[in-house]
């Protein structure tokens, strides 16, 4: 089991990777560490709770992930650190982990100034990396959360589905947070997102293009039809109670159903949510209205889980 921001208070990251027996920087409660991962260091950043209410349970950790299409984003982009402290402002403890890029794909080669704080490789490794944070910070009641957005959502389920039963009751995560995820190697094609996203989609958010992205992070289509690559059409048993924002205004919103579906048909414990008015990626904003309001329902839905309270509804909303 890798070491965890916890159990390593002597472990910090530079831009030479991890360095032993040197403080841990912190700032504003948030603390850098190193987790040991399968293909070395995987650096992580730790937000400590700011608002706690006397004699409330705790909520569970929250291991985030952040977006950007498998092969780019960081820990600095408003989707990872604005998430982390807006959530921790709330009361929730989070951890951030920046987890193996894949390669840039062509049409982006070099144009984006795209860099990468460590080797670049396809599936499976951002998902070891997740997989390696999550056992090292896996514990007793009140337990993780694997969450994440977009690419990140992708990694949270698929992280989820291999630690879910008869994966040892220790090791399984108590709950997932998918921000406008997409869950299928392909995108299930929905003439009604397409119209909700007219004039509102990017070029690389057409079905063919994020088609693409994916065989990028899985290296072929045969790989991406691997049943660990992505969650969406699998057996979905034994996933923990699952939280669910999607962006009206987004293509892979029709991801987000048909999986939504899947999990209902699973027997998941699930609540949904369609932002109104609101484009993919939109947490990368934190100065809309829906950032804020998105973090409540989530605070919210969290410290019920904490709780011991059903943290879903019945039917998606």
């Amino acid at each position: 089991m890798g070491a965890s921001p916890d159990l390593d208070p002597t472990s910090s990251t530079t831009a030479d990777g991890p360095t032993s027996a040197t403080p841990i920087a912190t700032t504003s409660a948030v603390t850098r560490a190193a987790i040991d991962g399968p293909r070395g260091a995987v650096p992580v950043r730790r937000y400590a709770p700011t608002a706690i209410a006397a004699g409330a349970a705790p909520p569970p950790l929250v291991v985030w992930l952040h977006g950007g299409g498998f092969f780019r984003g960081d820990l600095d982009q408003p989707e990872a650190h604005d998430v982390a402290r807006s959530l921790a402002a709330r009361g929730v403890p989070v951890v951030t982990v920046d987890y193996t890029l894949a390669p840039v794909p062509l049409p982006f080669g070099g144009r984006l100034g795209l860099g990468a704080s460590r080797p670049r490789a396809r599936y499976p490794a951002a998902e070891e990396d997740v997989l390696s944070a999550v056992r090292a910070l896996a514990g007793p009641i009140p337990g993780v959360v694997i969450g994440g957005a977009s690419a990140g959502a992708c990694l949270a389920a698929a992280t989820a589905l291999r630690l879910s039963p008869p994966v040892g009751a220790d090791e399984r995560p108590v709950g997932l947070l998918l921000a406008y995820g997409f869950f299928h190697a392909t995108l299930p094609r929905s003439r009604e997102t397409q119209r909700a996203v007219r004039g509102h989609r990017r070029l690389w958010h057409a079905p063919l293009a994020l088609d693409g992205m994916n065989r990028n992070y899985a290296g072929s289509w045969s790989k991406a039809a691997d049943p660990a690559a992505f969650a969406g059409g699998r057996e979905l048993d034994g996933l923990p109670p699952t939280l669910m924002v999607d962006a009206e205004r987004d293509a892979m919103r029709a991801s987000g159903e048909v999986f939504a579906t899947e999990l209902t048909e699973a027997g998941v414990d699930l609540e949904r949510h369609v932002v109104p008015g609101t484009d993919h990626a939109f947490l990368n904003r934190p100065e809309l209205a829906a950032f804020a309001s998105t973090l409540d329902l989530t605070a919210a839905w969290l410290h019920r889980l904490g709780s011991g309270g059903r943290a879903g509804r019945d039917a998606p909303a």
